[in-house]
């Protein structure tokens, strides 16, 4: 992995557009859904082979539970189908899988899932990829002040550690797809001084030369964090 200040060592990706990319074709937004899958693997593997150690993806909002139920349940057995199908290729490609979000309210069956992609890929060396799913910003705060509610004095450091992402550095790079311009209640605390990226291409269209152009573009990029230049 690239050690290089000016590389990023994180991206995380707000995946929108599924359901526009299929109704511009005249397709049911479920199919748009697993084209967006499709896309996964192949932009996953773009990133950890250009040495980029993190990779987050939002999946599914604790808001998205609000859309019509046939969506929902068809985005659950998505994502049910995509941790069986990957969890192996994942192990041999040696890429640490995490879950990040409330899965306890999930079906046993992919509770389970969840629980054996962490297992089987804990440690894995190659990169980490996080699936945020059942996973809100807010949500995700209140849950590490409450979990530090016993404590007198609270820091930054104390909420960085116990957030779902405690351990890693915060995303140096946020793309949104889809053309949308607002980050959705993703990544709220992570993003403080992340640089982010609007772009109008949907998510199943999503291209490995748009990812480039991005890094490059961040690379170029004077981060002074609040400071000034020298």
């Amino acid at each position: 992995m690239k050690s290089d200040a000016r590389y990023p060592s994180h991206i995380a990706i707000i995946m929108d557009g599924n359901g526009r990319w299929a109704k511009n074709r005249h397709m049911p937004r479920s199919l748009g859904h697993r084209e967006g899958v499709k896309t996964i693997d192949r932009i996953a593997d773009a990133v950890f082979s250009r040495g980029i150690g993190y990779l987050t993806l939002f999946a599914f909002s604790t808001e998205n539970w609000g859309r019509p139920e046939s969506e929902v349940s068809g985005l659950l057995g998505l994502f049910k189908k995509y941790l069986k199908k990957n969890i192996p290729i994942l192990t041999r490609k040696n890429i640490s899988l995490n879950v990040l979000g409330d899965v306890s309210v999930l079906d046993e069956e992919t509770v389970a899932l969840v629980s054996d992609a962490y297992e089987k890929t804990h440690g894995l060396g190659g990169g980490v990829l996080n699936i945020c799913f059942n996973y809100g910003g807010r949500a995700e705060i209140v849950r590490a002040v409450n979990s530090l509610s016993g404590k007198t004095e609270i820091t930054e450091q104390d909420i960085s550690e116990v957030l779902y992402t405690g351990g890693m550095p915060d995303p140096d790079i946020i793309v949104r797809t889809g053309g949308e311009h607002r980050i959705s209640n993703f990544l709220l605390y992570q993003s403080a001084y992340s640089e982010i990226y609007f772009v109008d291409t949907l998510w199943p269209d999503f291209s490995e030369a748009e990812l480039d152009k991005i890094i490059a573009d961040y690379s170029a990029t004077d981060r002074r964090f609040g400071k000034i230049s020298e």
